[in-house]
């Protein structure tokens, strides 16, 4: 994992995700006033997202920063910026530089992207030479195919789910995910070693779907992968990234936000 370089807190963000089916602004609102070191925007449907100059207005307006920028990677964004996922993946580089973010939160190619995906790991590493920017190659989950039976589960991913599987320089860890394969997390992490460099903490019960819930409401190692973080040394990001649309009201959002800071500072010892 990132090693620390000096004694600086881990940061902890907050995902812009986590505030949907609201908007980023209310992201970098909320963030601002629980307390949260910075935000993560989720470059999707939400024309703010997409949208540099406002993320920067809203920057400074709220005085939190924007600690990485997740690139339009999911089945439903595909033609967000540019149908093109080589195009898609520069703009969010782009966009993590101009808004003087760290990370850019990338998921591995889909199976039917064959030229994207053979040229994946080259335009990886060119896109970090060449900007600086630390693009964290994200784990993922089998999901179950049209038509499939109740147990069937297919990997929509090439190579697999596990980014270490190819190797790349810098990952992103996400426990929401690693409950939905049925994936050790503590394991991946391992695997992950000094790689590992950004955090989506949530947490899942291990049904095969993509919970994001508060961390400690599951049955993933959230506590021990923080401690593990802290004690050797890590100098990467967390970000909260948990699922808030069935909160009932503002206030159930808010309060679900809170907790989650607190479970993440509490275990960073922080």
């Amino acid at each position: 994992m990132a090693r620390v370089t000096d004694e600086k807190p881990v940061p902890v963000g907050l995902s812009t995700a986590s505030v949907w089916p609201l908007k980023a602004g209310t992201a970098f609102e909320l963030a601002a006033e629980l307390g949260y070191d910075g935000v993560e925007v989720m470059v999707w449907a939400d024309p703010v997202s997409q949208d540099v100059s406002a993320l920067r207005r809203w920057s400074r307006r709220t005085g939190v920063p924007v600690l990485s920028v997740h690139s339009p990677s999911l089945l439903i964004t595909q033609r967000i910026w540019s149908p093109d996922p080589v195009v898609r993946l520069r703009m969010s580089v782009e966009a993590a530089a101009e808004l003087g973010a760290r990370t850019v939160v990338v998921h591995p190619p889909f199976r039917w992207q064959r030229r994207y995906g053979d040229a994946f790991g080259d335009l990886v590493d060119e896109l970090e030479e060449s900007s600086g920017i630390e693009i964290a190659v994200e784990n993922m989950f089998k999901v179950r195919p049209p038509g499939g039976s109740k147990n069937s589960r297919v990997s929509a991913f090439r190579p697999s789910i596990d980014p270490t599987d190819v190797g790349f320089r810098h990952y992103t860890l996400d426990l929401s995910h690693t409950a939905a394969a049925r994936m050790d997390a503590l394991a991946l992490a391992q695997r992950m070693g000094e790689g590992l460099s950004h955090v989506h903490l949530a947490d899942g019960t291990g049904l095969p779907k993509d919970e994001h819930l508060v961390p400690g409401r599951g049955g993933q190692p959230c506590a021990e992968i923080l401690e593990k973080l802290v004690s050797g040394g890590f100098a990467g990001q967390i970000v909260l990234e948990i699922n808030t649309r069935h909160a009932g009201t503002g206030a159930q959002r808010v309060r679900d936000l809170a907790e989650a800071l607190l479970f993440a500072r509490f275990h960073l010892g922080q």
